[in-house]
């Protein structure tokens, strides 16, 4: 049986058991203080968009959607659509059986619907675990979901950068679909990488670079937010404000065929304005978004 082990514990998030899940409870529970309330009232939350840098930067900004699952019904399957930040993941690509490990529990894949979404979606997926063994961008989002949805099996799919990458997540849903799953999809990104260390520094360091980077993940995150999954790769490559374009997308178009219209932007920041050192220089934006369906 495929065993996924942690890369990033110990960096990312905490190694130990106690300690992550203190962490994790304890933003959570910030999370849940400063949520509005209003949004997705009378509905049910289908999917989100969470950032994947390491929890003392982003790991608030995460928990604002996961503590709006933590609300929801016990669902089935959480279908994780991960970033990709290598150059050999070409295709998505589906950890299609095994389990993941995380510092609070083993989590196991749903085989039968990694296979569906295979049969599916042949020629357009593959089963590769292999792209997934150096990838943090979905690991980091485990010791979340231990903790809220112990039951819930995971369908972790990595997704490149691709044009077309909505229809993924559309298929997938379909699948979720005729196979009578209780399900959520969970999407990966972090945004603008600014700064000199980054190569993008058009406004220099300072309270210019923080406006720039601002005004930079608003065009993305308003694509997000009005579910314009067909744009996001186009405006990713023209102003290089996520990393997980494919991840996004293919986000976008899950909740759509489960019936969302429009996402709610629950938390957003930058790793500048939670640990502000110095003038604002090399920084990178973090949003979470969030998706209900009546």
């Amino acid at each position: 049986m495929p065993l996924r082990s942690p890369i990033v514990a110990g960096m990312f998030y905490p190694a130990h058991e106690a300690a992550c899940r203190r962490e994790v409870e304890a933003h959570l529970a910030q999370a849940s203080s400063h949520r509005d309330g209003g949004h997705g009232d009378g509905g049910r939350m289908v999917a989100g968009i969470v950032p994947h840098a390491g929890w003392a930067f982003s790991g608030l900004t995460a928990a604002h959607v996961f503590a709006h699952l933590r609300q929801q019904d016990p669902i089935d399957t959480v279908v994780l659509f991960g970033a990709v930040h290598s150059w050999r993941v070409t295709a998505p690509s589906v950890f299609a059986s095994g389990r993941w490990r995380c510092p609070l529990a083993y989590l196991d894949v749903d085989e039968a619907l990694a296979h569906e979404v295979l049969r599916c979606g042949a020629g357009a997926l593959i089963d590769d675990a292999a792209a997934h063994l150096d990838e943090h961008s979905i690991e980091v989002q485990l010791p979340f979901l231990a903790c809220i949805c112990p039951q819930a099996t995971i369908l972790p799919i990595a997704v490149p950068p691709m044009r077309d990458a909505d229809a993924i997540g559309s298929l997938v849903a379909e699948c979720m679909r005729s196979l009578g799953r209780r399900g959520v999809a969970i999407g990966t990104t972090d945004l603008t990488h600014y700064g000199p260390r980054y190569g993008l520094a058009p406004a220099g360091v300072g309270e210019g670079a923080l406006q720039w980077i601002h005004a930079n993940d608003a065009r993305v995150i308003d694509l997000m937010v009005r579910m314009r999954g067909g744009d996001i790769f186009a405006e990713v490559e023209a102003h290089r404000n996520a990393c997980g374009a494919g991840a996004v997308s293919a986000t976008i178009g899950y909740a759509a065929a489960m019936g969302a219209t429009q996402g709610h932007l629950a938390h957003y920041t930058t790793s500048h304005e939670v640990s502000p050192v110095g003038p604002a220089s090399d920084m990178v934006g973090y949003a979470a978004v969030v998706y209900w369906a009546q």
